[in-house]
């Protein structure tokens, strides 16, 4: 292998050893046991295992790293608070090998790289910071003292602060997360890409744009009273596994579940609960009341036909939507239906590949209910068109009044732990005006108010050179982003590269001039600094703020926490020109929250409130009805079919992740749900799309995407025959993020397309 930065940051194209079987109808139940059971044994001290598996999401305990789905506010499960990826996300952490330095003198750059994500990902914990020096092949020790030092001097010679790009991950606590922006504010830029750019930034656009806030408006407690919870681009047993509970208890309460997504999900099939022996020896629960098969970006056709057929209803004058409601909180609404009257019910119902028949039992179940909740996650928010697929979503609910009541609202379902609330606290390239004036009320300089770079924009600038050090408090950074090759090819082209990171990814890798690798504390980690063990706090995706402890020691006496590295940066690098004592914070986070609730909106009393063992829940003016919109209401809008066809020999790919995976973190090579064992590279096809092509099963093939004259291509992929639409297919991410390109992203919100790339299939002769 060549030692090109593309070649660096791509997945090796070998084969494993593919086995398949018929893809589950039930999720959970004794083979989630028994992963559990295998990850645990493998991975771990069983005596750790123990001891944080009764204090994961438990009230006084640490925060599962794995998602952001909330913890019930009163009863939680004695037997365990978690799922099995949540134990897959600590086994991963909290693993019982550690590297570094005789692991990195034994393993140079270009041999490591060569390894699976997989492998790379059970390397070990790492244990002391590392620096890789210009032209050398292997990474070598450095001290935080000389590395934040390091740092400083790339930070401080450039032309520039604009010329740096701070990104973060969303598992960083609230008080990492306010420093670190708090930090590169007063560095002078707002180059703040996060990991929200990647997923739900549409979320947030479509929702602040028509309810006045980028959160969700319902919490855990709706769910359980809705009539009607539509769960659509969303496939919860693989990536929210609890909130398969909530589900199971809205189905006992009366409730009814339609489930929209181009491939049927074992766990909106049926949900074996395994905290709950009776439901283990007795086959579970059924979730899905209708399964809507909808081609890929078909959504805003589907909802569009459900609204046209809600108008014809409610012309009769059958009181279908709620007047009232519309009347009093609403604005647009003429302007919105004049819109509507312009297109068929036949043509948009064609263009969501749903048939008729199950069109119908959705309508029904939308027509005869009005506590209708929507869930949704990356399947709406990766599409040129991902603002628009919420926004249409907000005017079904707003016409039934499905905002701010019981049982109602909106459910953006957020992957990363804390993504929410690194927001909330500041991670942001255009943060709000106010924000920024309280920031300068409070430390005496003033921000920039221009604004920074997403995570698309800084690719780019990288890559042209525009930006020269790139650092990232969390996250695998390449293997996330879009455009594989291009990307690499833009870390490289800096002069430093920071990661902060509990493990060795296929970012450390990927690497400018120079790099430098931060190990920090994992979640489940004690934090001890001058005033004790410290206690942090996150933010779930339904706004609740609630603390998180870690139980076990460190696994190296060389690890800081990300409080720590980011205090040390700052302080290394604006040293006297600084308004703020920065390592006064890392002493004690006590002193953070205090500034935080200075300067963000809703955390009165932060510190005194967190004691509260549920947490508290932060401000919403959609739950309450306070549109906090440009009108000071509710806003319908106008929104269009997409406009995109595809050639005799294109399909349109989606990306998804395995069960044996959280966003870029490889758990194991299976995804038992869909019937795949120990092989990553297949392609999901449609039968008829096969024999058109004449492919067969296990067949191997290249794939290909072109987008403006650019072509771009992903080899050795095993054709797998599945029940997607005709013309869709499925891949796992990161192995095709190559083939999305950069500057196919969503309108207003920039989230990449990886969800709706059009690409071909090529047989290897």
């Amino acid at each position: 292998m060549s030692s090109s930065p593309e070649n660096k940051s791509k997945i090796p194209e070998r084969f494993t050893d593919l086995k398949t079987s018929k893809p589950k109808t039930n999720s959970a139940g004794f083979s989630s046991l028994k992963a559990v059971a295998g990850q645990v044994l493998k991975y771990m001290n069983a005596t750790d295992a123990l001891k944080l598996s009764f204090k994961m999401n438990q009230k006084g305990g640490f925060d599962c790293p794995g998602c952001a789905w909330p913890d019930p506010d009163d009863e939680r499960s004695a037997l365990g608070e978690y799922c099995e990826n949540g134990i897959k996300a600590i086994a991963e952490e909290a693993q019982n090998k550690t590297i570094g330095v005789n692991f990195f003198a034994s393993h140079s750059v270009e041999e490591l790289a060569n390894l699976s994500d997989f492998e790379i990902g059970k390397s070990g914990r790492l244990s002391e910071p590392m620096f890789l020096s210009e032209g050398a092949t292997h990474y070598k020790p450095i001290s935080w003292d000389d590395a934040f030092n390091k740092v400083a001097h790339h930070l401080n010679a450039l032309n520039n602060p604009d010329e740096a790009v701070f990104y973060t991950s969303g598992r960083t606590t609230n008080e990492a997360a306010f420093l670190y922006q708090l930090f590169v504010r007063e560095f002078g830029t707002a180059n703040l890409p996060d990991c929200s750019n990647m997923c739900h930034e549409a979320s947030g656009s479509a929702l602040s744009e028509t309810l006045g806030i980028g959160k969700g408006s319902v919490t855990l407690d709706d769910l359980y009273k809705a009539e009607v919870v539509m769960v659509i681009g969303q496939n919860p047993a693989t990536n929210h596994p609890r909130m398969l509970t909530a589900l199971e208890k809205c189905k006992k309460n009366g409730g009814k579940i339609i489930a929209v997504n181009p491939l049927p999900e074992a766990g909106l099939i049926r949900f074996t609960n395994p905290q709950n022996p009776i439901k283990v020896l007795t086959g579970g629960s059924k979730i899905a009341d209708v399964f809507v098969p909808i081609t890929i970006n078909g959504d805003v056709a589907f909802i569009k036909a459900l609204l046209l057929k809600l108008l014809e209803r409610e012309e009769l004058n059958t009181n279908v939507f709620d007047k009232d409601f519309i009347e009093e909180f609403t604005e647009g609404y003429d302007n919105f239906i004049a819109d509507l009257k312009t297109y068929k019910f036949d043509e948009c119902l064609k263009a969501s590949g749903v048939s008729k028949v199950v069109f119908n039992r959705v309508f029904n179940l939308i027509l005869n209910n009005n506590n209708i909740i929507v869930c949704w996650a990356m399947g709406l928010t990766q599409h040129e068109n991902a603002v628009d697929n919420i926004r249409e979503l907000v005017n079904l609910l707003l016409l039934k009044g499905s905002i701010g009541k019981e049982g109602a609202g909106t459910c953006p379902v957020r992957g990363h732990s804390n993504v929410q609330g690194d927001r909330t606290v500041g991670i942001w390239e255009s943060a709000p005006q106010a924000f920024l004036d309280k920031i300068e009320t409070k430390y005496g300089f003033k921000p920039t108010t221009k604004h920074g770079y997403s995570v698309i924009d800084a690719i780019k600038a990288m890559y042209e050179k525009k930006a020269k050090v790139f650092f990232g408090l969390g996250g695998n950074f390449i293997s996330a982003v879009p455009d594989t090759a291009y990307s690499a090819q833009a870390l490289a082209n800096c002069n430093l590269t920071v990661h902060v990171s509990t493990k060795l990814n296929r970012s450390h890798l990927v690497t400018g001039k120079e790099a430098l690798i931060f190990p920090c504390l994992g979640r489940s980690e004690k934090d001890y600094q001058k005033t004790g063990i410290q206690t942090q706090s996150v933010e779930n995706s339904m706004g609740i703020v609630s603390s998180t402890r870690g139980v076990l020691e460190p696994c190296s006496d060389k690890l800081l926490s990300e409080v720590a590295v980011v205090c040390g940066i700052a302080n290394a690098t604006l040293q006297a020109r600084s308004k703020i004592e920065w390592l006064k914070y890392k002493d004690d986070y006590n002193l953070v929250r205090d500034d935080i609730q200075e300067v963000v909106d809703g955390f009165n009393d932060y510190n005194k409130r967190l004691k509260n063992p549920s947490g508290f829940y932060l401000p919403n003016g959609a739950r309450v009805r306070q549109f906090k919109t440009r009108t000071g209401k509710a806003n319908f809008s106008i929104n269009k079919l997409p406009n995109w066809k595809l050639k005799d020999d294109e399909l349109i790919m989606m990306t998804i992740r395995s069960h044996d995976q959280f966003n870029t973190t490889i758990y194991g090579l299976s995804d038992r749900y869909r019937g795949i064992y120990n092989e990553r590279r297949i392609i999901f096809m449609n039968r008829e799309d096969m024999k058109i092509r004449n492919l067969e099963e296990q067949q191997i093939v290249n794939l290909k995407s072109k987008f403006n004259g650019v072509t771009r291509i992903a080899n050795n992929f095993k054709v797998i025959g599945y029940d997607i639409p005709k013309n869709c297919c499925a891949t796992y991410f990161p192995e095709t993020n190559v083939l999305v390109p950069l500057d196919s992203f969503a309108h207003t919100a920039k989230t990449p397309a990886s969800k709706s790339v059009k690409i071909t299939v090529e047989a290897i002769v």
